[in-house]
Formats: C-alpha cells, structure tokens, sequence
C-alpha cells in the first residue's frame, strides 16, 4: 500500500495536520494524482543536488502533462482547469530554483510518515497531551467569537456616528437659519417655539455624543481585555506549539486562525479612530459647554494608539525558524557560509502595507552571548513583505540566501572558552521593519529562537542535542545563557521527544518496550521513571557507562545508521531495535529454533546485530549473536541480503542459514522478501571461466561457530571466496541456494 494510500485511512485529527502542509506551492491535488511516482523518487537527495533536482522538476511537469492528457480525454472541466493552473505555477514558481521543490515535497513526505507514525502510536506522551488541551480549543473558539462580536460592534458604533452627524448638520441648518433673520424677526411666537427645538435638539446631541463616546470606549476597552489576555496567551501557546514542532513533535497549525484575529482587531481600531475623528471634525464645526468630546476624546485616541502599537508589534512573528535546506529535520542549528532559509509574516493583513514594509535581519543584535565568537550575515539581508509570495496571501518575507560567516577575532578565540564547547553557544537572529500607516509610525522588532553556529559539519550532532534540550526545557525565546546552567529535563517529556526524533527523521517512533529499554540505560533499572529528572550532562556530556561515548552519539548513530541503510525495514516495524541482550534472551527462550530478532548495538556506535535461538541436542536452549554490522559493511551489501544469504560453518563443515522466523513467529522470507535487492530466479549462474579470465566469487556472510562456542566468532562476512571453499559449498548445497547467493549485486566479475 502507498504511504498516501495509508495517509487517506488516518482519522480526521490526523488529516487534518496532514492539510495544514499542503498549499499552493505543493497541490494536494498533484500529490493524489501522482503518489506513487512521487514516493519513488528520492526528493531528499535532490534537495541537495541542482542537476538531479532540475531533472526530477522536468519529470515532474511531463506527469502532470500525461495527467492533462488523460482528463483531457474524460473531459473533466474542472480538473483541466485545475491541472493547467498548477503546471503553470509549478513552473513559473521553481524553474528558477528546481532544488526548492525537492526540499518541500521531501517534507511533505516526511511529515506524511510522521503522521503516520504517530497514529500508530496507541498512547500520546505528556507533552502531546499538553498541546491538545480541550481548554485550549475553547480558548480559540471564544477568541474568534469575542473577536467578531468587536467588529460588530464596531460597526454598530459607525452607524451611531452617522447618525450623530445627520443630526448635526440638520442642527446646524437650523440654528443658522434662525441667526440669519432679522432682529424683529427673531422675537415672534414662532420663533420663539423654533429655538426651544433647537434647544431640545442639542439636548439629543449631548446625549447622543456621550452615548457615542461611551460606546467607543466599550469597543477600546473589550479590545484591550482580549488583548491582555486570550489573544495574548493564544499567541504564546503557538509559540510554544512551533517550539515543540521544531524538536521533531506534532504539526504546529493555527497561525492563519491568529492572523484573522489580529486583522479584524486592527480593523475595528482603525476604524474606532476613524471615529474619532470624526467626532473632532464634528466638534469644530459646533461645541458647547459641558460637551463630552473635547473631555474625552484625548484620552479614547491615545489609547487606541496604544493598542494599534502593541498589536503591531506582537503580530510580527518568525514563521518558519532559520533552517539550512540540506538538513531540513535539523533547525536552528547553522553552518558557517552555508545558506539557511527563514519566514516572517505580520499577523495584520492589510492591502496597504503589501510591499511598503522592509525587513532587515541581523545577528547576535544588542544581546550577550557567552561565546566570544562574532558572526555577520552575507547575503540579501534586507527583503520587502509581500502577499505575493505565500500561497495563503499572507503578509511575509522569506530569506532564501542568508549565509553566517564568523568575523576574524583579534584574541583567536574559536568559542570553546571556559566550560562551553561551540555546541552550547546560543546566538540569536533578529529582524527589525518599520511600519508607517494613518499616520502611524510603529518600530517593529522580533528574533528567531537561539540557534547553535557550527563550522564542521562533525558538530551537528551535539549542535542538535542542545536545540532538543533547550525548546523541551524552556518557554524563554531569548535565554542565551540558558547552559550556563541548564535545567534537568523530566523522563517523561526526554523521552518523548526522543521518540519523536525517529517519528520525523526515520518515519516511525518508539514504543512503550523501546523507551522503556532507553530509560533503564539512562536511568538504571526503575520502578517508575515519570518522576525522574534527568540532567544535561547525563544525556550529553557524560560517557555511558564502561563506554567511550555519550548515550546521544550512541542514539545519534542508531538514527544514522536506520536512515541510510535499514529505513524500509525500520519503517515496517521489523527491527526490534532497543532490547538489552538479558530481555532478548527472555523473549527468545521458548520460541522455535531458528527464531531471530534484530536489536541495535550498545558496544559499537551505530551497529546492528541479529540474535537467534538453537537447540541442543540435550534439549538445552543455547543463543548465538552475530558481531554487529556497522555502515561500512552495510554499505557493501544490504542488510535484508545478509538476512536472506547468512550462513553458519558448524564444526561439521556443512553451512546453513540459521534465521528461519522473525520473532515472535513471521517467515524470514514474508518480513523481508520485499527488500532483497533481487530473487534467484534474476540472475543467471557465471559463466564455468568466469569473467575476463577470473574465478568467479561472491559476497556471502559467513560464522564459523565451534562446538564450545555459544557464540560466533568474528564473521568473516562480505569476503570473496576463494575457490576451495565454493567447492566446499557446492558439495553441500543445492543449485538454488548457490543462485540465491549469486545473486548479491556486489559480486565481483
């Protein structure tokens, strides 16, 4: 089944943060029609290659035309028109830039299997659970109905204004038509009747004034209380939500609910000014003792102001944290000259800012780090907002060419001062506009969360870890000093998180056994490990135990090794992975011989092994593991290969393949049938003379086990045979497991 095949089975929460990432520059509508070409593409090492990007763009564009083609024929009207309009756009928006679209559909198809792996997951962690809060939801749904019911008011309030006006005006007429007549005139009876009227009609206008300007402050003060609170703790949480999203969790979404609220409030306040105004012009054309405008209209426009500025300044926010395009699971984490990509957008959207606000970016700005090193962007550093750009018509800014570079230091310091190492230096990246607006001017100020500069790309790992401990630990954007004295991390949460590496980086996380099995090597074996805090220098810093490495360059190095050479295994949830060698033995003891697992090594970095169950001829159970494969070997001969080809010399001389059922009980062949790089029957036998004049040879993985060995030697696994021993093989096994071997496609000529 295609993995969008699955996608479309998930349930609607899940489809619903699958919608959240597809827009106009990735159609849902080509991701559809095309999923499986598209899943067999390798979009993620085009992100990093313009030639096979630019291929894979032109490619792309020839399937949408077949598709234009085919609904040509069907005559679907509106599908036709769809299609055009996406090819064009397709091509107008990457043909310049053919490695951007690879990086965005190569995150949509991560995210995809994120989802997916999430769904699979029968229990939410800790954190999860706090993101998905039912007071939360409420929280939103009450913000967008306060802020409706505003605009209403608002524009109730226009109507009172209008018609404050009309019945001024009429007042106006009336009293000057009065002071126009003659003195004679004005002492009449009927004249007399008309200004009692008049009189009784500026009554009204008072009381209609004051009514207006109370009304007015009833808007400015629902407008402030929202602002104080709700709409404040609304934006807070998204913040935190991008945080989280950031160090691998759930889809952050709610960023266009939010831009609704902050348009609609900054409307209904122009417009509350617009009012004010109004009722200015209205004074200078009539005012009277006792009048309420010149008494309260100062202070009503001072604090609409106030609001208009610090709407303006909180609606300027970082969409997207600084990335660099060739590590997309990896934010906030930057290399030196290497370019990284960053979004801005301005939650107020109004047609007469588009294009008339310029953001600068900046680095290390007005802020204290504990490195010594100093840092300057080059690149196109200064970019207009737009709402061209954004496929929602949002008002923001994308640096594309942004590239760190570190300034020579007279004191040749290289950041490694004191107790910090260059991972744990935090730097800030800030962007600063202004807005001038009804005669506004309003300085807009705002910075990404702390990222970590690197210069080598060996530095990544330990870069990481501090991004994962720092937006799990802290809600502060701008806590630069934060491993000055880095707080402990509760287990719970750690672990959660740690799941979520393999969830968005290898597209399937961890269970309940799985972390469990992380804990005990983090922790020691515990009775419950919900309570416990772990500290920084356990996760990172600290050797485990009898190791020469850290618990995160062991777990780094499983996701390395999972995501270059066993992802489609991983992916199917065939490797066990975390199990200590004492529960494998447990879990293998009562299951027929030949049964195996595969768990990752916790000796060698990056290693996985396999473990099988044998049986005596006492009857006694006796386990055998294989020396671990690291990616040098793995990177010889795929691993599902070696599970299908392995073989065991007994002390009898009679080779065998001992892995007969994936624990508990799955045909070896079932599991891992779809992922040999070839069957028996697809490549013929070598020629009797071999090659150009060589014996033929084969990589086969070969353990020699003697009869007082539990456990096989060191393997002389992906070795060419000499020709003795093919003849040993041929005298003890069939043709067809000959072919089988055979038909590695690593064997030499």
């Amino acid at each position: 089944m295609s993995q969008w095949s699955q996608v479309q089975q998930l349930e609607i929460k899940f489809l619903e943060q699958v919608d959240q990432f597809y827009d106009d520059n990735f159609p849902m509508e080509i991701r559809h029609l095309l999923a499986q070409w598209i899943e067999s593409q390798d979009w993620e090492a085009a992100s990093n290659n313009e030639a096979m990007a630019t291929i894979l763009l032109q490619n792309l564009l020839i399937q949408v035309d077949e598709q234009l083609d085919r609904v040509s024929q069907e005559k679907n009207l509106l599908l036709i028109h769809n299609l055009k309009r996406i090819r064009k756009l397709l091509q107008g928006k990457y043909h310049g830039n053919p490695m951007h679209i690879a990086v965005i559909i190569s995150n949509c198809l991560r995210e995809e299997r994120r989802i997916l792996a999430a769904a699979s997951m029968p229990v939410q962690g800790p954190l999860e659970k706090s993101l998905q809060n039912s007071v939360v939801s409420e929280r939103q749904r009450n913000v967008e109905h306060k802020v409706s019911a505003i605009k209403n008011s608002a524009q109730m309030t226009d109507q009172d204004v209008k018609y404050l006006e009309d019945l001024q005006e009429e007042f106006d007429f009336r009293y000057k038509t009065i002071q126009s007549l003659e003195q004679s005139d004005k002492n009449s009876a009927l004249i007399k009747q008309e200004m009692l009227a008049l009189q009784a009609m500026l009554n009204t206008l008072d009381y209609k004034r004051k009514e207006v300007l109370s009304k007015i402050g009833r808007v400015i003060h629902e407008i402030d209380t929202l602002m104080s609170n709700m709409l404040t703790e609304e934006l807070l949480d998204w913040k935190r939500r991008q945080q989280i999203a950031c160090i691998g969790g759930p889809l952050h979404g709610g960023l266009d609910q939010l831009q609704n609220c902050f348009t609609l409030l900054a409307e209904s306040l122009f417009q509350v000014r617009r009012q004010l105004e109004k009722l200015d012009e209205l004074l200078t054309r009539l005012t009277y003792d006792g009048d309420p405008i010149p008494l309260q209209r100062p202070q009503l426009l001072e604090k609409v102001n106030f609001l208009l500025y610090n709407l303006f300044r909180n609606s300027f926010v970082v969409e997207r944290q600084p990335c660099m395009p060739t590590h997309p699971q990896r934010p906030m984490v930057l290399k030196t000259l290497i370019q990284f990509t960053v979004k801005l957008r301005l939650l107020i959207k109004l047609p007469e800012l588009n294009y008339q606000i310029r953001v600068k970016a900046t680095i290390d700005k007005n802020v204290s780090t504990v490195s010594n090193r100093r840092f300057v962007l080059c690149g196109t550093h200064v970019k207009a907002m737009n709402m061209d750009e954004s496929a929602n018509g949002s008002l923001s800014v994308e640096f594309r060419h942004l590239q760190p570079k570190e300034m020579k230091s007279s004191a040749g310091s290289k950041g490694n001062e004191g107790s910090h190492m260059v991972t744990e230096e935090l730097h800030s990246i800030s962007f600063e506009t202004q807005v001038c607006l009804y005669g506004l001017t309003i300085n807009l100020e705002t910075s990404s969360l702390p990222v970590v500069m690197i210069s080598n790309v060996s530095q990544l790992p330990n870069a990481w870890a501090s991004i994962i401990w720092y937006n799990l630990s802290t809600n502060d954007p701008q806590n630069l000093s934060f491993f000055n004295n880095p707080p402990a991390a509760t287990l719970s949460q750690l672990l959660e998180v740690l799941s979520w590496q393999f969830s968005s980086y290898v597209g399937r996380g961890l269970n309940s056994e799985q972390l469990n099995m992380l804990a005990e090597k983090l922790m020691g074996q515990q009775v419950s490990y919900n309570d416990y805090q772990l500290s920084w220098a356990k996760f990172c810093k600290e050797h485990l135990p009898g190791k020469s490495f850290t618990f995160w360059v062991w777990l780094e190095a499983i996701l390395d090794l999972i995501k270059k050479h066993i992802l489609p295994l991983w992916i199917d949830g065939y490797v066990m992975g975390f199990v200590s060698k004492e529960k494998e033995r447990i879990l293998l003891k009562d299951k027929t011989p030949g049964t195996f697992l595969l768990r990752f090594s916790e000796s060698n970095l990056g290693g996985i092994t396999f473990t099988w169950v044998d049986q005596l001829e006492n009857g006694d159970v006796t386990f055998h593991s294989v020396e671990p494969y690291n990616k040098g070997r793995l990177s010889a001969l795929p691993f599902a290969d070696i599970l299908r080809d392995y073989k065991v010399i007994m002390a009898d001389n009679v080779p065998e393949n001992p892995l007969k059922y994936l624990y508990p009980d799955i045909p070896k062949d079932k599991a891992f049938g779809k992922h040999y790089s070839c069957q028996p029957n697809e490549v013929s036998k070598p020629s009797d003379g071999g090659g150009k004049g060589y014996v033929p040879s084969v990589f086969i993985p070969v353990s020699k086990i003697l009869n007082d060995s539990t456990d096989p030697h060191s393997p002389s696994d992906l070795l060419p045979m000499s020709p003795s021993v093919y003849a040993v093989l041929r005298e003890h096994l069939s043709p067809t497991v000959i072919e089988t071997a055979l038909s590695s496609p690593y064997s030499t000529d």
